[in-house]
């Protein structure tokens, strides 16, 4: 069959137009590897060719550009090709042509991945190595980089600290410390970092004491009265976590 026409597409594909109106799309890579552009006609070996490469080329096609929509590591490109029935020859040619290019590193990966967490999210250095572990990232390497961020981590978690504060002013001290703690800890971060950091930030108790007050004045005093009623609510507002000393000036 002889070839007519090829006509390049916006998308980067070929257009091969033969002379029984059959019309072939394909990829730039296999018109070279061909080199159908010196060709003047195709026979049904080039044709079966051309169909073979072009299943490769279109699996080739969207794993660039899964590739392309941010980093990824090894393991989740493997994962990604292996969603795709390809043949074993062709993932293993895909992952190479992939590292020949310099798309797919696993050292470019895990270093711009721990940047990236640590400036563009509030996830802690625990939380970031767990999940670099889980694709298949050596912990020392992990562990190696993150020790060059531990400044900038210390200056962001106090910074959370004390956002997270204001937020649980309602509390009392203690209780809102547990709930921080548990808090940071849950986001990655390490509990000695944590508690050095709460141990230096004064937190105001009086509002949110003042507010607990009235609160259990209001519901005790209904039922209990004179010294029954200030025990009760001393002992509820000890349970809270307020201070002893803090809850005999209030009264």
């Amino acid at each position: 069959m002889k070839i007519e026409k090829i006509k390049k597409l916006n998308n980067g594909k070929y257009k091969i137009e033969l002379d029984n109106k059959e019309k072939i799309t394909t990829y730039e890579d296999v018109i070279l590897e061909e080199n159908i552009l010196f060709k003047k006609e195709l026979n049904n070996e080039i044709i079966n060719k051309i169909n073979i490469k072009n299943d490769y080329y279109k699996i080739y096609s969207k794993t660039l550009k899964y590739i392309m929509t941010k980093l990824r590591s090894e393991k989740e490109i493997n994962i990604y090709l292996d969603k795709q029935n390809i043949e074993k020859k062709d993932k293993e040619k895909i992952i190479k042509t992939l590292k020949e290019n310099r798309l797919l590193n696993d050292n470019n990966f895990y270093i711009s991945y721990i940047s990236d967490r640590l400036r563009l999210s509030n996830d802690g250095p625990d939380k970031i190595k767990n999940d670099l572990l889980n694709h298949n990232i050596d912990i020392n390497k992990i562990e190696e980089e993150l020790d060059k961020y531990n400044d900038l981590i210390y200056e962001k978690l106090e910074k959370l600290i004390i956002k997270k504060t204001k937020q649980l002013n309602k509390y009392s001290e203690y209780i809102l410390k547990q709930k921080i703690k548990e808090y940071f800890i849950n986001l990655g971060y390490k509990k000695d970092m944590i508690e050095e950091l709460l141990n230096n930030i004064t937190i105001d108790n009086d509002e949110a004491l003042k507010k607990e007050y009235e609160k259990q004045y209001n519901k005790l005093s209904k039922k209990y009265k004179n010294e029954e009623l200030t025990y009760k609510i001393k002992n509820n507002l000890y349970q809270k976590g307020y201070k002893l000393d803090e809850i005999n000036k209030i009264i």
